[in-house]
């Protein structure tokens, strides 16, 4: 609770000379919550509070969300600090890594991991899943699209204009034009994104374009895992190894937050609802403090006239937002 996580918070400010910060988006299983422009303005009013300082310490768990947010997020940081650094006790994925491109340095505990920023083109005309409700759709990142290039030319040799033709013709059959055009333009964005928050971490530019092009494209698959050794060695980012006081008192952060989250627990309405036909539950999901909260109820629907009854529980959430 946040109770036992002040003391923590205040080691860690003295330990980083810092105003601390923290951020994370929890991933239990069915409650999972991504980065998102909603967050702005409770950041907003949180580093108003703060006021301007020398530095902010950003303590960052996520597994990733959208792009443009985490990328306004971490400026708007960096405009009340003359210097910003992230401090990742375990997952800072996807657009967390992002964020984490814009601090002057990342503090990364030994299981702590970063991950590809290719972004994925969610679209109303992106293919349909089989065999899913209608509207589910298969999410197309810019990873896919240069994997299958690659392989045409590669593999199956296709490098003179009419197999280039050929081969975009047989792309845009299974993926609209429309959605190919998002996933080139926001290939593009991303590196325009990461290469302006890079220049606070890294001056040089041949570790620019390598660290750019891993995280976009050559890492190979969105969960490539990044661990500290290869963040540091390998891409070159400013990697500081924590010290076992300084990593006690992240990971004991860690271990509150797990614990108040729920982290490690599949959320289970079944559970929840016990031997009760309806109950209202309120669930925390983030911090800055985020909550779900709603009402489960468990009914009886006849499918077919003779078949058996089936149970269904409804969850009809009132509240999917910031407090």
């Amino acid at each position: 609770m946040l109770a036992d996580r002040l003391d923590l918070y205040k080691q860690l400010q003295e330990k980083r000379k810092s105003q601390i910060l923290v951020y994370v988006t929890g991933d239990r299983r069915g409650l999972e919550t991504n980065i998102a422009s909603d967050v702005y303005d409770s950041f907003v009013n949180q580093l108003d509070k703060i006021g301007p300082v020398p530095k902010i310490s950003l303590y960052l768990y996520t597994r990733g969300g959208d792009t443009l947010s985490a990328w306004s997020i971490i400026n708007l940081i960096k405009q009340f600090a003359d210097e910003v650094e992230v401090i990742v006790p375990s997952k800072c994925h996807s657009a967390g890594t992002l964020m984490s491109l814009g601090a002057k340095k990342i503090i990364m505990t030994k299981q702590a991991t970063l991950g590809p920023i290719d972004p994925s083109v969610n679209n109303p005309l992106n293919p349909q899943i089989p065999g899913a409700p209608p509207g589910v759709n298969f999410p197309i990142s810019v990873e896919a699209i240069e994997g299958y290039i690659q392989l045409m030319k590669e593999e199956c040799e296709f490098t003179k204009e009419h197999d280039t033709n050929k081969l975009m013709e047989l792309l845009s059959q299974n993926i609209h034009p429309i959605v190919l055009g998002q996933v080139y333009r926001a290939k593009a964005q991303i590196k325009i994104l990461s290469r302006r928050l890079l220049i606070d971490q890294v001056n040089d530019e041949k570790k620019i374009e390598k660290i750019i092009d891993f995280l976009c494209s050559s890492s190979g698959s969105h969960d490539y895992t990044i661990h500290r050794r290869e963040a540091r060695d390998e891409l070159g980012l400013n990697i500081e190894t924590p010290d076992q006081d300084l990593y006690n008192i992240i990971k004991g952060i860690y271990d509150s937050i797990e614990n108040e989250l729920e982290l490690t627990t599949v959320y289970d309405p079944n559970q929840i609802l016990g031997d009760n036909q309806t109950k209202t539950y309120s669930l925390k999901r983030a911090l800055i403090e985020s909550i779900s909260e709603g009402v489960l109820s468990r009914q009886n629907i006849q499918i077919q006239p003779g078949m058996m009854a089936q149970q269904v529980i409804n969850d009809q959430r009132t509240l999917e937002g910031w407090r």
